[in-house]
């Protein structure tokens, strides 16, 4: 129930964070549209974003919390506090995070043209010499973002640790409410003086959330002090660990980075808008469900095998595994059927146009399909991550992103498909990463499905099926009222997915994958 109540609070304010996600979208779309300016601000929104990912939120959080967890169970059992030797870790990764951060960003935004080329190949195909400048300019912009949101990863991986998940999925909030405000507020009256606002505001956003993180860790007695770079034996095994982390945690970013190169070198101008506003539709119950699940088992299974207790360890990542096949499964189906409706009602208008709208949701068809897998990636790596092993899952990341290149390069250059087959090629080596990451969790008796899992998981499938059906018997039915104002894409959207939702629940319910007591346990929050 631990786990379900931090998965729920981490998933609550991600939705929050997601709903003014999708609203600072919808005003990009808006008055941005897909094409010259949107695709040179993703571009240097991009960058923050990958190397954020890379070294901060994905493998920093794999690297630090189950070493801080074990700094201070260590402590406790020596007869210590606990927390203070988990701070003074903390202060001595700090010490060297810091100045590190500040060179390497400090560098890119003063030599920044290089970087952006590499990953644009110079806007060949689409934009040229123009683009790839504007891109460079907006870089320098939000390079300081990278900087902020690793520090405020320190500090949300404390909270973490001290089961206050609710402070660092907080943060997000802030980052799209300057957004909004930037473009409500301060936007220019062309396309590119738009994309320069949204840049700055990215920046001014990682200062809110930098400043809610002190103020938070400061309100629960944290505080981290400045000290030179302390390269203690703890910090020397952080920094082991954190490298292999890095590719591992960061392959999905590194594989988005090859489709962000290919679609901006090699494809026609709009192709990086449509795979970014397809994948931020897809990112939201990656989010909710995939990241919060992961987020919160982490640092139980890291006690739990810290304690010996191995077999719990095992029955939480069944249990994790089933909630999160529960919510992912219809979210993928109900994305594949209704994509096209939903791109339509959410982001066409202004400058978002109807080939758009088409182009869009063929990429969300293709990169929903991988949507259960990239959720079960979330799962399974903390099953290494906790047992101190961030070799094996980046071994298998390096072969998945060997299997994706090669895939991209065979889809893109050998058929007609262009950004689609960059979609395709994502989600099917999203399933070979997952399946892979299980088959070494069985082979090494780390993992294995219980019977509860095997017996409910193709019930669930099934219940997706039936809810998919559901939508594309509606469909044609509601996506001709999408193109109206506010209430009625709104009430269409509602009438297309609400009712296939609640079919999938009662199906699940009726299949025997899901029982009326655990929801109503889960309902009243209940301790088994």
């Amino acid at each position: 129930m631990s786990l379900v109540k931090n998965t729920a609070t981490i998933g609550g304010l991600t939705l929050v964070s997601r709903i003014l996600g999708f609203m600072r979208d919808q005003l990009m779309a808006h008055f941005v549209g897909a094409g010259f300016a949107s695709d040179a601000f993703l571009v240097a929104w991009r960058l923050p974003n990958l190397f954020r990912a890379l070294f901060a939120e994905g493998a920093f959080a794999a690297a630090f919390v189950p070493m801080f967890n074990r700094t201070v169970g260590e402590d406790e059992k020596a007869g210590g506090a606990g927390l203070p030797a988990g701070l003074r870790f903390a202060e001595n990764v700090l010490s060297i995070l810091l100045p590190f951060l500040c060179v390497f960003t400090t560098v890119v935004m003063i030599f920044p043209r290089p970087v952006v080329w590499l990953i644009t190949l110079g806007f060949k195909e689409g934009g040229g010499p123009a683009k790839l400048e504007l891109a460079t300019q907006l870089t320098q912009i939000t390079f300081p973002y990278l900087a902020l949101i690793s520090l405020v990863s320190l500090m949300g991986g404390i909270m973490n640790s001290l089961n206050r998940f609710w402070v660092n999925a907080a943060a997000p909030v802030l980052l799209n409410i300057c957004m909004i405000a930037g473009i409500l507020f301060f936007r220019g009256h062309t396309q590119i003086d738009t994309a320069r606002t949204q840049a700055i505001a990215v920046t001014v956003s990682g200062v809110a959330q930098l400043a809610w993180l002190i103020w938070s860790a400061r309100q629960a007695g944290v505080v981290l002090k400045l000290k030179r770079p302390t390269p203690s034996p703890e910090v020397r095994k952080f920094l082991k660990i954190l490298g292999p982390a890095i590719l591992g945690q960061g392959a999905v970013q590194i594989n988005l980075l090859i489709i962000t190169m290919l679609a901006a070198g090699f494809l026609s101008q709009g192709a990086v808008s449509y795979i970014y506003y397809a994948d931020r539709l897809n990112q939201l119950p990656l989010a909710l469900v995939g990241i919060g699940v992961g987020t919160a088992i982490l640092p139980v299974i890291s006690r739990q095998i810290g304690r010996g207790e191995e077999a719990a360890a095992v029955h939480t990542q069944n249990r994790a595994i089933e909630l999160s096949l529960l919510l992912a499964l219809p979210a993928a189906a109900g994305l594949m059927t209704a994509a096209h409706p939903l791109i339509h009602g959410l982001m066409q208008s202004g400058e978002f146009r109807a080939t758009d709208t088409d182009n869009t949701a063929m990429v969300l068809t293709a990169l929903s399909f991988g949507l259960p897998a990239y959720i079960l990636i979330k799962v399974f790596t903390p099953g290494f991550y906790a047992r101190g092993d961030t070799r094996t899952p980046v071994r298998i990341a390096m072969f998945e992103m060997a299997c994706n290149m090669a895939l991209n390069l065979a889809l893109v250059f050998g058929t007609k498909l262009a950004f689609v087959g960059l979609a395709i090629s994502g989600a099917t080596c999203a399933w070979i990463n997952a399946g892979l990451l299980y088959y070494v969790l069985r082979m090494r008796d780390l993992f294995h499905t219980d019977a509860q899992l095997r017996r409910r998981a193709p019930r669930l499938l099934l219940a997706a099926i039936a809810m998919g059906a559901v939508i594309l018997l509606v469909r044609p039915y509601v996506e001709p009222h999408l193109s109206g104002g506010l209430l009625p894409r709104a009430l269409g959207i509602l009438t297309l997915v609400g009712p296939a939702g609640a079919l999938y629940f009662l199906c699940a319910f009726l299949f025997g994958a899901f029982r009326w007591s655990e929801a109503k346990a889960l309902l009243q929050r209940r301790r088994g």
